[in-house]
């Protein structure tokens, strides 16, 4: 069996290089065998439990067609069949759909889980939910009504994409600079979300199948952000949203776009903040000049936290190796 050729390395600063230079460290019969035993490990309970849940249900649709008419968002019959709007989100209809939404959300969940919390992570994932079945179902009336094509009404709308979409939302503001491997490529996290929804978007045109699939993805896209932007409450400082300009709307856009994409998206700040901050610049006038000069401070707050999550568990698994390593070799010697 390979050894370890150098002696234990100091963890540098940055999350991207703390990888490189752990993977440096170990030859690679090694580091593959870290990265295949972790693949298998650190799922929270949270995760594991909702991915049961996509699971059963999928395993109830099968068994019983039937029961899509019940789970699965229809337009028509949303309005006496209003907890569609909940369950129509764990109905994965496909095999390839379940074994996907399964993957993703446990190893989404084991990024971002550590760094929110178990509470918050729950309640991400219901309002990213909701909000996006209620999204699509707005979506398929508005279309009925301009185009009068009844499919728009009785197609059955499901699928846990719209989660999984915004959980890449949270990778994208919590490790924006850190690569990851998505398949054979690996991406900065402030472009995940962006990359899944352009193929998307392409594949779309060529697959009839992931037609009903785009809305949810792209609203889950949408509404996780504006979750995160405004009305995540942050438990270091007590105060709701992201304002940080890393994690504004046009950051989800390539940099020759956004000059024409702020004056737009400032609009729907307005919208959604312009109360709030009237009353801030009449009554609090000191206390929100200190907050904005704090928010990059803030941003870079949450950055670290991410970097310092991601070396403590690179170094685990390190130490892991190292253990097996000298397990095996002691194990050798004896025979």
């Amino acid at each position: 069996m390979n050894s370890v050729s150098a002696p234990p390395p100091t963890l540098p600063a940055g999350g991207t290089h703390v990888a490189a230079h752990l993977e440096g460290s170990l030859t690679d019969a090694a580091f593959l065998k870290m990265q295949g035993a972790s693949f298998f490990r650190g799922y929270t309970k949270l995760c594991k439990g909702l991915a049961v849940i996509l699971f059963l249900v999928h395993l109830l649709v099968q068994l019983f067609p039937s029961s899509v008419d019940y789970l699965a968002l229809i337009p028509a019959r949303t309005i006496p069949f209003a907890w569609n709007l909940i369950t129509a989100g764990y109905v994965e209809q496909t095999i390839p759909g379940v074994i996907i939404s399964i993957i993703g959300l446990l190893l989404f969940g084991k990024l971002l889980e550590p760094l929110w919390g178990t509470k918050e992570l729950s309640k991400f994932v219901f309002i990213v939910n909701f909000s996006t079945s209620m999204c699509v179902f707005v979506t398929a009336i508005a279309l009925y009504y301009v185009t009068q094509q009844e499919t728009y009404l009785y197609t059955p709308l499901s699928g846990f994409y719209g989660v999984l979409s915004g959980l890449l939302v949270g990778i994208k503001q919590l490790m924006p600079d850190q690569e990851l491997n998505l398949f054979v490529l690996k991406i900065k996290g402030k472009w995940i979300p962006s990359l899944i929804a352009l193929i998307s978007v392409v594949v779309s045109f060529f697959v009839n199948e992931l037609v009903s699939s785009l809305p949810v993805i792209l609203f889950g896209i949408y509404m996780s952000w504006i979750y995160l932007r405004y009305f995540q409450k942050r438990l270091e400082t007590g105060l709701k949203g992201d304002p940080s300009d890393e994690f504004s709307f046009s950051s989800f856009f390539p940099g020759f776009l956004r000059p024409v994409l702020d004056p737009i998206a400032s609009i729907f700040h307005r919208l959604l903040c312009g109360r709030s901050d009237r009353a801030d610049s009449r009554g609090q006038t000191l206390e929100s000049s200190s907050l904005t000069g704090s928010d990059s401070t803030e941003a870079n707050r949450r950055r670290e936290r991410g970097q310092r999550a991601l070396e403590q568990r690179l170094a685990e698994k390190l130490a892991a190796v190292r253990s097996t390593e000298s397990t095996s070799s002691d194990a050798s010697d004896k025979v």
